[in-house]
């Protein structure tokens, strides 16, 4: 099996620090490439829609698109194409949780809307170093991503009101609710600018005022 990943410096290191390894991959710097491989990983693709595109046209490769930020329906609706038109073409493809400190999990949570056989997703994933599975619906934030974010959120607002310090706050829930990490080391493992963008995009999604974002964590993102 061939496979290929297109992904940021952060998010290949966060690869590269995988609970169990992957096969032997190859690197690629652009999405150019992607019909000469069998499996073609875009950890990138929420920041970067407009490919779905050109990966649409491939029947050939499974691709893996990281969808936290964006829902695959919603991207090829926003670059004018449909799920059905897509399916028809024969494209095949799941979205997966592309944040940082969740690609390192051994757990591949991903939204599969275009239905591929579940034997074929925990192949791959095996192929890949994962060794649990879990399919969630196909919405903005998946499912893990949605709750560290509201919590992250959350901690802002404690600390913006003078509740608590950072550390406080970390501190607290790594002992009261067995955290790995508090949210303010969770946010910088994840990337400030991937929690605000998150956020902002569940929020367009739902206009749920749960997801509206602090200002203090505004104001870090526009630093």
């Amino acid at each position: 099996m061939k496979i290929g990943i297109l992904a940021s410096p952060a998010k290949q290191n966060a690869w590269m620090r995988k609970e169990s390894p992957s096969m032997p991959v190859s690197w690629v710097q652009d999405n150019t490439a992607h019909e000469d491989f069998d499996v073609f990983v875009d950890l990138d693709f929420d920041n970067h829609t407009e490919r779905i595109t050109t990966y649409q046209q491939n029947k050939k490769t499974l691709f893996l698109l990281g969808a936290v930020k964006c829902n695959l329906e919603g991207a090829l609706y926003k670059h004018g194409h449909r799920l059905e038109s897509a399916l028809n073409n024969g494209m095949q493809c799941i979205g997966i949780n592309n944040l940082c400190t969740f690609i390192e999990r051994n757990l591949l949570e991903f939204s599969n809307p275009m239905n591929i056989p579940g034997q074929t997703v925990a192949t791959v994933a095996t192929h890949l170093g994962y060794t649990e599975t879990e399919c969630v619906n196909s919405r903005v934030g998946m499912i893990t991503p949605r709750v560290v974010c509201m919590i992250i959120n959350e901690a802002f607002y404690t600390v913006q009101e003078g509740t608590a310090t950072e550390s406080d706050i970390d501190q607290a829930m790594k002992l009261g609710t067995n955290y790995p990490m508090g949210p303010f080391e969770w946010c910088e493992k994840i990337g400030l600018s991937d929690v605000y963008e998150t956020l902002e995009a569940m929020y367009q999604d739902t206009h749920d005022e749960r997801y509206k974002i602090c200002s203090l964590l505004k104001q870090r993102y526009l630093k």
